[in-house]
């Protein structure tokens, strides 16, 4: 592995990419840390000591949100506007055509989703204003609270602009990057608050062995889910054109049994977080009881939260992969699977297989998700945080960008940075 590192950096245009991130990704961890102007920052730190649903908006936002600085809002606005945007194309036939018109419509897609960022980060930007001014965290006048709203708002496009950036010019996904950063940055915290829990008598040595066993486990859970696939095999028929013989070869379709990778729980996350952020516009105890129910941790919460990541994997599952193409792809070029008739059977036989792993995928990415609620339920863990959905947003990023920097050491002619065995016939998971 360190040799491929070393290959990388040998390379002036993938060096670039590299060093290009990690600049990008510096800029977004030191935005994180400038507060807005007007806010007690030891008010915030107080209020957010009280309750986990704070905790858990700001495990997005990397910390910014505690400090309430120019970052608070992280991705989210872009999550929600991408989220709308994904629907509406679904919904209407304009915008799929649109779609589907190359480069352009793409482009044009795009810019509805920036403009739906904008619109997401001010009516955020808006509600969070108002709740601290009613907490009496932010006790400015009307001005000062317009020049918050636009702060956060400007701050909230500025990170979408970073994230496009490191996606155009860097490695990786720019915006699952941005997460990742965040996330990882407060790895050295939660080490050493939890070192002070053990040391005090607040944690037994048994509490935080069985903690770390789980951790690992999960995390070599979240790596064979990201890199588990259900092999199809498919035979291509022999034909003769000229004098030459083309096919008959064996070969598979590679189905991801995860195929959406941490899209489905940072949607759900995104989708569940708006309206909890929208209830703070108002005061009274309708808005409390809504903030109730949607509250991390709450059996309300954790229902919907389950069925929206079950309902994201379908959805981006069959936005990324379209059975039918596949299937005339295969019959355009002499390919069959070996019992199933070309054409429609074979698109059919294709989405029976897609729909039953995804199912199995969704399910694991579920119980990773609620995995920080039950520990604390379970051992009685209250500022311990364990995060189920930390962690594989973090093993799925890193397992995407190291993807991403080997594609381009082995168009290269070097070594990729993970080893494989060669050879191999089957996938990791088997359904």
């Amino acid at each position: 592995m360190l040799n491929a590192m070393k290959d990388a950096f040998r390379l002036p245009d993938l060096k670039r990419r590299i060093l290009f991130t990690l600049a990008v990704l510096f800029i977004y961890r030191l935005g994180a840390h400038i507060p807005t102007p007007g806010i007690d920052t030891e008010a915030m730190a107080r209020l957010f000591g009280e309750g986990s649903a704070l905790n858990f908006l700001d495990l997005f936002a990397g910390g910014a949100l505690r400090r309430f600085s120019i970052f608070a809002l992280g991705v989210a606005p872009y999550i929600n506007a991408s989220i709308v945007m994904q629907l509406l194309v679904v919904i209407f036939p304009a915008l799929e055509k649109l779609q589907k018109e190359g480069e352009q419509g793409r482009k044009k897609i795009v810019q509805y989703t920036r403009l739906g960022t904008v619109f997401f980060a001010a009516v955020q930007a808006l509600g969070m204003t108002f709740w601290l001014r009613n907490l009496g965290v932010f006790s400015g006048s009307v001005l000062d609270m317009m020049i918050v709203v636009i702060t956060i708002t400007t701050g909230s496009v500025v990170v979408m602009w970073l994230g496009e950036e490191v996606s155009d010019h860097g490695i990786g996904n720019g915006i699952s990057l941005l997460i990742f950063a965040g996330i990882v940055a407060r790895i050295p915290e939660a080490i050493v608050r939890t070192w002070s829990m053990v040391r005090l008598g607040e944690m037994s040595f048994l509490v935080l062995l069985i903690a770390i066993i789980v951790m690992v486990v999960v995390v070599a859970g979240c790596v064979l889910l990201q890199e588990g696939q259900r092999r199809l095999p498919v035979q291509y028929a022999k034909r003769v054109v000229g004098n030459k013989v083309y096919g008959g070869q064996s070969t598979f379709i590679p189905l991801r049994v995860n195929q959406a990778g941490v899209i489905p729980i940072i949607f759900a996350s995104s989708v569940l977080l708006f309206p909890y952020t929208v209830t703070r516009f108002f005061s009274g105890d309708i808005a409390s009881k809504i903030q109730a129910i949607l509250s991390p941790g709450s059996v309300v919460y954790m229902v919907l939260y389950v069925g929206l990541i079950i309902f994201f994997s379908y959805f981006y599952t069959a936005v990324v992969f379209d059975p039918v193409d596949t299937a005339n792809n295969m019959k355009k070029y002499g390919g069959f699977i070996l019992g199933i008739r070309p054409g429609k059977p074979t698109a059919e036989y294709i989405e029976k297989v897609m729909s039953r792993i995804t199912l199995g995928g969704a399910v694991f990415l579920a119980a990773v998700a609620l995995l920080p609620t039950i520990m604390t339920r379970l051992m009685g863990i209250t500022t311990f945080y364990f995060g189920g959905t930390a962690v594989l947003i973090v093993v799925g990023v890193a397992l995407d960008t190291v993807h991403q920097i080997e594609a381009q050491l082995l168009m290269r002619h070097y070594e990729g940075i993970l080893k494989r065995n060669k050879g191999k016939t089957g996938g990791l998971f088997k359904f």
